[in-house]
């Protein structure tokens, strides 16, 4: 996956946040180019670190697991280029929240299942979803189904036939069209 690889280069070549932070602009978007959009993300990810390092006087959000979820998540949303998805793979993964990120393929694949409404925007899809899932599975339930959108209910071919949940699907039972 292109956006691994990007992390992978990026954490190769500068080990920490500070490093990102302190680094030449170009070396950063060099580093995670393969995840597409290097120079709009390269300069708004060391703008947000900036910014959390001028509020906080360093880069430990530690201090987001004493708020509530949705605190800790206005928090993190208030910096510019920090949205939902970005904020709730925070709170989630690096911090053991209960937050429920939407990426592309968790928003394609739970649109095909019937667990949105077709006219559901991305945003309003994060807090839908975490209403429909236990917050104990969240980070459990992301992970499948961006495994489901990767390997067999892809954007271009859903590939209905080896579907291992196809029985619970709206889209491969003809329930309703492609909405992607």
């Amino acid at each position: 996956m292109n956006r691994d690889r990007a992390f992978d280069a990026l954490h190769a070549k500068f080990p920490t946040w500070e490093s990102v932070r302190d680094a030449e602009t170009k070396d950063v978007m060099d580093a995670i180019r393969p995840a597409g959009l290097a120079n709009q993300k390269g300069p708004r990810m060391q703008q947000v670190l900036k910014a959390i390092t001028a509020e906080r006087g360093g880069l430990d959000l530690s201090f987001l697991k004493d708020m509530s979820v949705d605190d800790a998540r206005n928090w993190l949303t208030k910096f510019n280029g920090v949205g939902p998805k970005t904020a709730a793979i925070v709170l989630c993964f690096s911090l053991n929240m209960p937050a429920f990120p939407v990426d592309t393929h968790v928003y394609r694949v739970t649109g095909r299942i019937g667990l949105h409404p077709e006219k559901m925007s991305v945003e309003q899809a994060h807090p839908h979803l975490e209403s429909l899932f236990p917050p104990e599975t969240y980070y459990a339930a992301h992970l499948n189904i961006i495994r489901l959108g990767r390997e067999i209910c892809t954007a271009r071919k859903a590939n209905c036939e080896i579907c291992p949940i196809k029985k619970l699907c709206d889209y491969g039972n003809g329930r309703v069209e492609n909405r992607d």
